[in-house]
């Protein structure tokens, strides 16, 4: 079948219609070309600014301290990020709310106090009639922060910012330190090591795409890198708060004014623990008499009494003045160009060998002694000691030891002879165990430090040694006899070999000695293989029949017990090298 085309036919458009249809395209193209210069014009800064924010982000430098920790990883001090808010109602604006608008307070206020945990009334009251720069509140946890930034509200800022905590109390704060509100190291550990504790990150601004991506800018590599890094200590938590304890109840017992502890590696001078009493809370450090921050152990002086006896000892068998078999008489008193020294009790001991001059403490036996060797040897081998030197150390600035003068100590017999047991000169707590710690080691010279990246230098280097391993072994052998037989017999344990010496030296003051004593006792452990030495120093006991025996002899036991445990070291027996040998 033929199919036929249709035809359409056109009719014109009445011309109201297209009049119609032309002003209405018009009118739309001028609310267009209106809108364009509202925004190019009159809202151009406005929208450059947020499209700033929607593009760029900034990251904000603040003040940080890295964290410090024990040999175990033990939190000791870190930095907790907290936030200050601060509130400007004059641009108070909400997520979609035109530019120009502007919320009141008590609807920034009715979403504030949920998150915050305050009444709004209270709330309220801290706005105070002010349009701007208005501290709302400081201390604001991380998980609050984060809440009132998801509200978006225009007109509240939040400040970040650090604030030092201390877990452990008043445990550390005589080594560690504190800082101050302005977050900057004011005492210990915080104040000497500050540049490395302290972190410098830098304030970056980053370029993002529509999607949120970084852009390429001109950030260095690493201006991004957040510095995690911890110090770390060679303390031990654990003993550390045994010596503690140990320390406080003798201080409070004997009614001391001070106390001092320390447990130290006589291999490498790494610290286990170092305690003083009375202390401080460091997080509360504005509570306290600004006395008790000071690190005394390293820069206070005393005499070290009968505890350098032993060191005494070892030089006379350096320079051979003595034979590790002979006799001194002790007659319990002798008298030196002018002067009588007399032992502590008064009494005399007869003949007595070496060992028996420190069991007994001997100071007219120390004295005959040390008459054997040159006054200008004996100030020599002081000075090479480094009993007037500073010490060097990751530990406060220390002070340096006096000694007399040498034309002095040469010329005056009464010099060296009092020097014979420990008095004369004065030393800080820490150098007397480094002399220890190189009796223990064989002679080798070792610096006492605290932290575990201490650059200690290594034995055949530039490592000085002070006495021979000969010489060295002898003098732990006799000073194990104090503790078998002598004065420093409560520290005894059973299955361990300890060698040890007690002091006990009077305070001088203006030139004259007082009844005021400073109680010491210094002890090594195990004999066998000497690994450890522990000093107590107990200042100014206020009792009866304070002597190191009776004072500082029990804080050294409780210690050692403790080390024994933490250090896990096995028991041995006097003559276990012996009975091995047998068949």
């Amino acid at each position: 079948m033929r199919k036929y085309k249709k035809f359409v036919h056109i009719t014109p458009l009445d011309k109201w219609r297209f009049k119609v249809l032309y002003i209405f395209s018009l009118l739309i193209i001028l609310c267009l070309f209106g809108r364009l210069v509202k925004l190019q014009v009159f809202n151009a800064s406005d929208l450059q600014r947020k499209a700033r924010l929607i593009q760029s982000s900034k990251t904000i430098s603040f003040k940080k301290r890295r964290s410090i920790v024990d040999r175990n990883n033990r939190l000791i001090a870190y930095d907790k990020p907290l936030y200050k808010l601060w509130a400007h109602p004059k641009y108070f604006n909400f997520p979609g709310d035109l530019t120009e608008g502007v919320r009141s307070i008590e609807e920034v206020v009715k979403k504030l106090s949920p998150i915050l945990g305050m009444k709004d009334e209270i709330l309220l009251e801290k706005f105070n009639n002010k349009m701007s720069g208005i501290k709302l509140l400081d201390k604001i946890s991380e998980e609050k922060a984060k809440k009132i930034k998801n509200l978006q509200i225009s007109g509240l800022d939040l400040f970040k910012y650090s604030q030092r905590y201390y877990p452990q109390g008043e445990l550390y704060s005589n080594l560690v330190g504190f800082v101050n509100d302005d977050n900057k190291g004011s005492a210990g550990l915080e104040l000497h090591l500050d540049n490395q504790i302290k972190v410098i990150n830098k304030s970056n601004s980053i370029k993002r795409g529509g999607d949120g991506t970084p852009l390429p800018d001109n950030s260095a590599p690493g201006d991004f890198i957040s510095d995690y890094k911890s110090l770390g200590l060679t303390i031990d938590s654990k003993l550390q708060k045994a010596s503690f304890n140990a320390l406080s109840r003798q201080v409070r017992e004997w009614k001391a004014k001070k106390g001092f502890a320390i447990v130290m590696d006589v291999n490498n001078g790494q610290i286990l623990s170092l305690v003083t009493v009375p202390t401080y809370d460091p997080n509360k450090f504005w509570q306290y008499d600004s006395e008790l921050f000071k690190g005394w152990y390293s820069q206070d002086l005393f005499e070290p009494g009968s505890t350098f006896k032993p060191i005494n000892l070892a030089l006379a068998l350096e320079e051979k003045v003595i034979q590790k078999d002979g006799l001194v008489e002790d007659i319990g008193r002798i008298n030196v160009g002018g002067w009588t020294l007399s032992n502590w009790d008064k009494k005399g001991n007869g003949y007595i060998n070496y060992p028996k001059v420190l069991q007994v403490s001997s100071n007219v036996g120390m004295v005959k002694i040390m008459q054997n060797l040159d006054p200008i040897i004996y100030w020599e081998w002081l000075e090479n000691l480094g009993i007037n030197k500073n010490l060097e150390t990751d530990l406060y600035e220390s002070t340096a030891g006096q000694l007399k003068r040498k034309d002095l100590f040469v010329n005056e017999s009464i010099e060296p002879a009092v020097a014979s047991f420990g008095k004369g000169f004065s030393i800080s707590p820490l150098k007397l165990v480094q002399l220890h710690a190189a009796l223990a080691n064989g002679g080798f010279e070792v610096t006492p430090h605290v932290t575990s990246t201490f650059k200690e230098r290594l034995y055949g280097n530039s490592k000085k040694q002070f006495f021979s391993y000969e010489v060295s072994k002898t003098i732990l052998e006799w000073m194990e006899s104090v503790v078998d037989e002598g004065s420093g017999s409560g520290v005894k344990i059973d299955g361990y070999r300890i060698a040890g010496k007690t002091g006990t030296s009077q305070k001088a003051f203006n030139g004259s000695y007082t009844s005021k004593k400073v109680c010491s006792f210094v002890a090594t452990l195990p004999v066998n293989d000497p690994k450890y030495v522990v000093l107590v120093v107990v200042d100014e006991p206020s009792k009866s029949y304070a002597y190191g025996s009776t004072v500082a002899v029990p804080v050294a036991k409780e210690i050692i017990e403790s080390l024994i445990v933490i250090e896990k070291i096995p028991p041995k027996i006097k003559d276990y090298e012996t009975i091995v040998k047998k068949p």
